[in-house]
């Protein structure tokens, strides 16, 4: 270790701090009491919707910013006082680094090394430094196999989440802000990311403050844990606050009651009841076991064919796959989950079998019950009919939001196909959305947000739901009614979909595993689950 890669450990002061978001009855944090010494490391827990996104943004200096949601900056209220190294967040940009939930949003560049170096390079580090500092930060998240010209654009999520830390790991920061930092990750890549944390922090000393639903990756890096309650007009925004250790054996009931995930603790959910056909209740539904879609010989991939030119014209090169000779069938009242390494094509994959990627070669095939006239390749179905049939619910919840407010996200797709909107209201209870109605959808926390896009496909009535990560950032008390909902829809005839990593949610739902392995498997496992 070298005097250069010490950094100055930033300090965090908070007194009665709290930010209400514009359009919202309630604060997100409110009453804030915290200090958080140079070079503590802090893991930040609570429940789904108790302000921890809220605080990171605003100890990053950005709260307020159109990137930290539409409106954030008009009509919010901010009470009492937070401080980095005694001053305002926003007067000490660049002694913070951020990492948040969603990794699009922190793509800038289009090559990989570029984009690595670029906060480097607004600090003004010299130039044989940074290119030094991206090529440790690249090995220390796993990506250092990849060329520096790599296109960001082909990276996957869980790659893209790499590419992020990567890139704050490079401008050294003496505050280390993670917001979910592995949430999108295999468990290989879950390790890898925490013990390059754990690296970044030996050699620079800096400050860390990292949320994560999922205490056990954690637990030993860290020297404190605090505990946030969602934000009321009366309580302390801090619940629990104490060596870790300590709280989770003192105060394991409470936490499990907050919706931690508590090692050991797996939350109880809906069990799957068995039997052949739908409730007769549910005129709509099918019976169990129908075929409805089918995959053959599918090869995946997010590029576009390329035009060659040619003497006499051009030609089209079909782009190579990241997965290929893929089988799969999907059918009514059962689940398929598609699990798989980062990169594997997972996500590329369940896209194409929704109809929202073309095959790069052999077919995804609708049948006459699923199809009901709309033709036997779902590309080409119009997005009216596509909506009504099958519903995905993307990595990115932000992807698919295209409204102001809560409730008219939920009535978009009742309204345009003509459905009546009385399931909206079940859905609002369900997925504990009715207190957010009017508030602006890029507002929301990570897990609101993902339970807003989960409602809003459910709104349509699929008969197909194609879910990417549906369990991502969410407390162990929403996964658990999630997890239970979903399992009371394949009771009823629905079939699900699920891109996950998420071994307990793969349980919950039983059906058939199909895994997809690093692109160069010779073709993907299909595992059948009792």
């Amino acid at each position: 270790m070298t005097s250069s890669d010490r950094v100055r450990p930033a300090a965090i002061t908070a007194r009665g701090w709290g930010w209400r978001h514009a359009g919202r009855p309630r604060p997100a944090v409110n009453g804030l009491d915290l200090d958080i010494r140079p070079g503590e490391r802090v893991l930040l827990l609570g429940p789904s919707g108790s302000g921890k996104s809220t605080l990171l943004h605003a100890l990053a200096g950005v709260l307020g910013d159109s990137s930290a949601g539409a409106g954030d900056a008009e009509d919010a209220d901010e009470t009492g006082s937070l401080l980095l190294d005694g001053a305002p967040p926003r007067a000490q940009r660049g002694r913070a680094g951020l990492v948040q939930q969603d990794p699009e949003t922190q793509v800038v560049l289009s090559r990989l090394g570029d984009d690595v170096a670029f906060g480097a390079e607004n600090l003004s580090v010299p130039p044989a430094e940074i290119w030094q500092r991206v090529q440790e930060a690249l090995d220390d998240v796993g990506l250092a196999r990849l060329p520096l010209d790599h296109p960001t654009s082909d990276l996957s999520g869980g790659q893209k989440q790499r590419l992020a830390l990567a890139g704050i790991l490079a401008m050294r920061p003496g505050l280390l802000l993670l917001d979910e930092p592995t949430a999108n990750l295999d468990p290989a890549g879950v390790l890898e990311v925490r013990d390059a944390v754990g690296r970044c922090l030996d050699k620079t000393g800096a400050t860390l403050v990292v949320v994560e639903h999922r205490v056990a990756v954690w637990k030993d890096l860290v020297d404190r844990i605090v505990v946030l309650q969602p934000g009321s007009a009366t309580d302390s925004a801090v619940l629990i606050d104490g060596a870790p250790d300590q709280v989770l054996e003192q105060a394991r009931d409470m936490l499990i009651a907050a919706g931690v995930w508590v090692p050991g603790h797996v939350p109880r959910t809906r069990a799957r009841t068995s039997r052949a056909s739908p409730a007769p209740t549910d005129p709509e539904a099918r019976p169990a076991g129908q075929l409805l879609l089918v995959a053959e010989q599918l090869a995946v991939s997010r590029e576009r064919p390329r035009r060659a030119g040619l003497r006499r014209g051009f030609r089209s090169i079909a782009p190579q796959p990241v997965q290929s000779g893929i089988a799969a069938q999907v059918r009514a009242g059962e689940a398929l989950t598609i699990t798989g390494p980062n990169g594997s094509g997972k996500s590329t994959f369940a896209l194409t079998l929704a109809g929202l990627l073309p095959p790069v070669s052999g077919a995804v095939s609708a049948t006459v019950e699923l199809s009901a006239g709309a033709g036997i390749d779902p590309h080409k179905w119009s997005a009216q009919q596509l909506i009504a049939r099958i519903g995905t619910v993307f990595q990115e919840p932000e992807h698919q939001f295209v409204t102001g407010r809560v409730l008219d996200e939920l009535m978009f797709g009742p309204r345009h196909l003509g459905y009546g909107e009385e399931r909206v209201d079940e859905l609002l209870e369900r997925l504990r959305l009715t207190e957010l109605v009017d508030a602006n959808p890029y507002t929301l926390s990570g897990g609101e947000k993902r339970r807003l896009s989960v409602a809003t496909v459910l709104a349509a009535h699929p008969q197909v739901l194609v879910l990417d990560e549906p369990t991502f950032g969410q407390d162990a008390n929403t996964w658990a009614e999630l997890a239970s909902f979903l399992s009371e829809l394949l009771d009823a005839g629905a079939a699900v979909v699920s891109v996950t990593h998420d071994e307990e949610f793969t349980a919950v739902l039983g059906g058939t595993e199909l895994r997809l392995d690093a692109p160069g498997h010779p073709e993907p496992d299909k595992v059948l689950r009792p």
